[in-house]
């Protein structure tokens, strides 16, 4: 089944570029000039991916992302920025977006995310039916890959599908370290150089989520100059 991917952009000449580019791949593209129309549009469509620009008529990027995390519509979005500002990146991240590209881009390189978002996707959802019954626990943590679900001292936790991804990879691989660019590779499935600033981000968030003390986390460790390692906190 062809994959929808939506386009959200004010700017014809960029839509008509990502349109073409991406259908010449493969996917069916779905297009919208203004936030209200593509957040319409992501709910009654549901795309596979939407490409999401931060400037927008009506309702801004930031807006449109947040209402969609709202609703809990964890459709991939990755962010579309000609700011470049590191600023506009983070907050991007910060709403729930899974990532972001600066302008000007080139379009092979964003077909080449969106295919990696869908890949990614596809694997999650494979791994998820092979794995019902899969859960871990530690201490007060509890995470359910089959559930899209984490709990921590009873109470369930709300999460983008990456900071998901990345959570259970981390602990799928307790207690080794994992650079940036591995986690660049292995969560995002970059097939070229990334930016790791999303992966500090999504570290970031994960931290304030299931640590106590995010200044002094007991799960996920930063090993200095190396990356980051999931643990399991010793019993006192």
């Amino acid at each position: 089944m062809m994959k929808k991917v939506l386009v959200v952009d004010d700017e014809s000449s960029i839509v008509t570029l990502l349109k073409y580019n991406l259908e010449e791949a493969g996917f069916h593209v779905i297009t919208a000039s203004d936030g209200q129309e593509g957040l319409n549009l992501a709910i009654e469509e549901q795309p596979d991916v939407i490409l999401l620009d931060w400037m927008l008529p009506r309702l801004d990027g930031m807006e449109v992302c947040k209402e969609l995390r709202l609703k809990k519509i964890q459709t991939p979005i990755i962010m579309l920025t000609a700011k470049g500002e590191e600023f506009d990146k983070v907050l991007g991240l910060e709403l729930g977006a899974d990532d972001y590209m600066t302008k000007p881009f080139s379009p092979r390189e964003v077909t080449a995310r969106v295919k990696a978002m869908i890949r990614r996707s596809v694997l999650t959802s494979e791994h998820q039916k092979k794995n019902s019954d899969e859960r871990y626990i530690f201490g007060g943590l509890q995470v359910f890959p089959e559930r899209f679900e984490v709990i921590m001292n009873d109470k369930q936790l709300e999460f983008t599908p990456k900071e998901f991804e990345l959570l259970v990879y981390l602990i799928e691989n307790k207690n080794r370290v994992l650079t940036r660019d591995q986690l660049l590779s292995s969560v995002w499935n970059y097939d070229f150089a990334g930016d790791t600033r999303i992966v500090d981000v999504h570290i970031s968030h994960l931290r304030d989520k299931i640590e106590e003390n995010s200044r002094k986390p007991i799960y996920i460790k930063t090993i200095r100059g190396l990356g980051y390692k999931f643990e399991e906190p010793k019993k006192v």
